[in-house]
């Protein structure tokens, strides 16, 4: 009687074998999520095997969950959310409207911030080299030369027509129809938020934010006497459509401010249906909502989200935004497209600020018109991609267990829930005395929450000295819950 022969385990073909090989380089961390494998025709070089055997081998990763593929770049090392921490919970709703009071914190962590020495982790402040600042800088000359009166002649026009147009074109792209004779140039999206809160409210007034906020919106809020209530926001669909309703039964409630798209600090993007919905629940209160879109530009995906202002059938969104976060912030260059607001924004822009320099404008207007722009905002949101794919998988090994960060799509902060036990005000002292800046949770609320929840800035190259910045964040953390 002739033995069974078992059938032979079938040998792997080459192409798997290199697939398994990257795999285990990804696993051990050589190879770490947002970072660049090498090219098709280097890795074919560096393991002398064909394109055709690479070109296998990476679509095996991606089929794994291991790689992406981004145009005109190459492929990266995926971040896998299952090997990340939970995402943050949503807050509770605010019983009733509550007045602002923005603490010290807010300027010390903006100052810490300026400091050429700190590990700039509080401010939502992108690093210098990411923008086109050489290029900036001839335009700026050139607008000089070729017309000196704009240094030496006020700006008595709210806005520079050349620059309107290229804002207006580019949100037509996106489903937005803006004339380009709506808009008003601002310093800076701050002064869009100002000039669109005075336009629509007076003080003693309630207007509904979504939580946790950007502390500069309370800042404002503060500054012009408002009241404010609370509305819980999900890490990743943003406000809370159910809980805002509520709240417009209940609440004298005279406008809407929210940042639906890459919200800051938790980096929630709203679908489009939420946001149709959105405009619908404002529409049957007849509130005006004042859209802060300052980070739409910033989308990882292959298309910029719709803004709510999409939805405007009838002028009541005052949509803001400016140029701070993706080509030059210290230009402070901003707009806001106020709809039926349009002549009291108008009138308030020359009470508060006359104009905005004329020769900012016309630089950045040729930057957006000698094509430029899209060039480079490809270059910024792979560069914020990497950035915070990095920093989560910093943030998940040096905080540990009990720790939930936030998951953006855009944009370039991330929101880190620590365990009950940590103080983050005190973690934001104890991190100044190791030269490392933080923002704790209690800036983004009107009252005294989110303690054990930071916000942390990836808008920054990362290097030795962030991945130690973020290790020693995690021991000061931990020391707390251990004392």
């Amino acid at each position: 009687m002739s033995a069974v022969i078992a059938n032979p385990t079938p040998a792997l073909t080459l192409y798997q074998q290199l697939a398994d090989s990257v795999q285990t380089l990804i696993e051990r961390g050589t190879l770490r999520p947002g970072s660049r494998v090498p090219s098709v025709r280097r890795m074919a070089l560096q393991r002398d095997v064909s394109i055709a055997t690479v070109i296998q081998a990476y679509t095996v990763l991606e089929n794994r969950g291991l790689l992406e593929a981004r145009p005109q770049s190459g492929y990266y090392v995926r971040s896998r959310p299952g090997l990340l921490a939970p995402e943050p919970r949503m807050a509770r709703p605010m019983a009733r409207p509550s007045e602002v009071g923005v603490s010290d914190l807010a300027a010390e962590v903006v100052n810490a911030s300026a400091e050429p020495d700190f590990v700039a982790l509080g401010a939502a402040c992108p690093h210098h080299s990411l923008f086109p600042t050489k290029k900036l800088a001839r335009l700026l000359g050139a607008a000089g030369r070729d017309d000196p009166s704009l240094i030496g002649r006020y700006a008595m026009d709210a806005s520079h027509p050349p620059l309107c147009r290229e804002i207006a074109r580019r949100y037509l792209q996106v489903g937005t129809p803006l004339d380009h004779d709506e808009l008003v140039i601002t310093v800076g999206c701050t002064e869009a938020l100002n000039l669109s809160l005075r336009a629509v409210t007076r003080p003693g007034d309630t207007i509904a934010i979504e939580t946790p906020t950007y502390f500069g919106i309370l800042q404002t809020t503060q500054a012009l006497g408002l009241k404010v209530i609370e509305i819980p926001s999900d890490p990743r669909d943003g406000i809370c459509l159910d809980a805002l309703q509520r709240a417009l039964e209940t609440c004298p409630i005279k406008a809407v401010l929210l940042i639906p798209t890459f919200s800051n600090p938790l980096g929630a993007c709203m679908p489009d249906a939420r946001k149709a919905a959105l405009y619908e629940l404002l529409a049957t209160h007849d509130l005006p909502a004042i859209e802060d879109d300052v980070y739409g530009d910033l989308h990882w995906g292959d298309r910029r989200p719709k803004p709510l202002k999409a939805w405007d059938t009838d002028g009541r969104v005052l949509l803001c935004s400016s140029f701070g976060k993706t080509l030059a912030p210290a230009l402070r260059v901003g707009w806001c497209a106020p709809g039926r607001y349009l002549e009291r924004v108008r009138r308030l822009k020359f009470t508060n600020t006359v104009g905005t320099p004329v020769i900012l404008q016309k630089t950045l207007s040729d930057f957006l018109r000698n094509g430029g722009y899209d060039h480079h905002l490809r270059s910024i949101r792979r560069a914020y991609r990497e950035q915070v794919q990095r920093f989560s998988t910093a943030i998940v090994s040096a905080f540990g267990a009990g720790t939930r960060i936030s998951r953006p799509q855009g944009g370039f902060v991330l929101w880190v829930e620590l365990p009950a036990g940590v103080d983050t005000v005190r973690l934001h002292q104890d991190a100044l005395r190791h030269r490392i800046n933080i923002a704790p949770g209690p800036l983004f609320s009107v009252r005294d929450r989110y303690r054990h929840c930071l916000r942390i800035n990836c808008g920054l190259p990362w290097n030795e000295t962030i991945e130690q910045a973020i290790a020693t964040l995690g021991t000061l953390a931990r020391a707390q819950t251990s004392d």
